[in-house]
């Protein structure tokens, strides 16, 4: 199994594992081990070994869920970024160098994002929508 492989197995993995994990089975499921857990105490005794099940349960869960959710979260963000960029690229009046914003710096990002408030509270203002003013500042982004 190559690495290919390997990165489509796991985006398929990580994607079921997510959409199971956040669903009222899960939460379920989870609930009832705690309530066990917790039932079982007088039993054991409550002893440190007891406590350690499920902090070791937990633990182990909880680092494993993290790479997941990751997984899920960095391909539907990369989704959801194509689909954005598709509709800059569709729309005429749309600034096609507002595609692949993500890759830009935090400064850049800041910057475009200043202009944008400027646009804005002049359109708050009245000096903005359909202006041959906001049409060249428009223009200017």
């Amino acid at each position: 199994m190559g690495i290919l492989d390997f990165e489509k197995s796991f985006a398929l993995f990580a994607s079921k594992v997510s959409k199971w994990a956040g669903s009222s089975l899960a939460f379920s499921v989870a609930a009832l081990f705690i309530l066990g857990w917790a039932i079982s105490g007088p039993y054991f005794g409550f002893s440190a070994n007891w406590q350690m099940i499920v902090n070791t349960v937990t633990t182990i869960a909880t680092c494993l869920m993290v790479f997941v959710i990751q997984n899920s979260q960095n391909r539907d963000g990369l989704a959801l970024q194509i689909k954005l960029d598709e509709i800059i690229r569709a729309v005429g009046t749309a600034h096609n160098e507002f595609i692949d914003l993500e890759d830009r710096s935090h400064d850049e990002l800041d910057e475009i994002k200043s202009k944008f408030a400027q646009v804005a509270l002049k359109a708050r203002n009245g000096k903005g929508r359909g202006s041959k003013h906001s049409q060249r500042k428009k223009a200017s982004i």
